[in-house]
């Protein structure tokens, strides 16, 4: 489904992802895991298209994507809800909902997208005409998953989604993203500081230290010891 091979990605001059591999498969999830600044979102931003590849490659489902804009890779069933939601502030619940989707058929699809959407997020359903800027943190990340989840794609890239948001709201995200993993074989890719998130979440996964690959398996085999000698801070 997705591979990423021998992946390298700079900002100008500077190396940020050194020469990072792996696969994601059909209905899989994986989390990439490091301490602050070591391009776990750099590596999410160059899968999306937001920043081209210095080097390697990104396949998906066969194809060889490392050079396609981000809005044909959106068409191509990749979304990406990036840290700090950036859903449009000024729109209401409703309105970023649909424009979440619209770009994948007419009004009539958008509107079948965002009652699905809806049934899976029913706090949503009691905000459908306010700003989005004027919902909890919670609610916006919730806004925000759903919005890309609106799109139907085959993989989601999720960049800190637990962050800044109660327990409670991440128990509820974590419940749905499993269940609409189960009922549509959605592809996970999740870039985590909550590392007991992640080993609830994710299959498998990848530490990134210094831009590059340093442990990487099922998730059920990060032990605290590499959790600690690879995370804390």
């Amino acid at each position: 489904m997705l591979s990423v091979n021998r992946l390298y990605v700079s900002y100008g001059k500077s190396r940020v992802i050194t020469d990072v591999s792996f696969i994601i498969g059909k209905g899989e999830r994986l989390a990439v895991l490091g301490r602050n600044g070591v391009g776990k979102t750099t590596l999410l931003k160059s899968i999306i298209g937001l920043l081209p590849p210095a080097g390697g490659n990104i396949i998906w489902n066969g194809t060889d994507i490392s050079r396609l804009p981000a809005h044909w890779r959106s068409r191509l069933g990749i979304a990406y809800v990036p840290q700090g939601r950036e859903i449009l502030p000024e729109l209401t619940v409703m309105e970023n909902l649909q424009l979440g989707c619209l770009e994948r058929g007419n009004m009539q699809y958008a509107q079948r997208r965002t009652e699905c959407m809806l049934g899976y997020f029913p706090e949503l359903k009691k905000h459908l005409n306010r700003r989005g800027g004027l919902l909890s943190g919670g609610q916006q990340q919730q806004l925000a998953v759903a919005r890309a989840l609106a799109t139907s794609p085959e993989l989601l890239l999720l960049d800190e989604p637990t962050e800044g948001i109660q327990p409670n709201v991440v128990e509820d995200l974590e419940r749905i993203l499993k269940k609409i993993c189960k009922e549509s074989g959605l592809s996970i890719l999740l870039v985590e500081q909550n590392i007991s998130f992640a080993r609830s979440m994710a299959q498998k996964f990848l530490i990134l230290q210094k831009g590059t690959v340093a442990c990487s398996g099922l998730i059920n085999k990060l032990n605290d010891d590499s959790a600690k000698h690879f995370l804390s801070v």
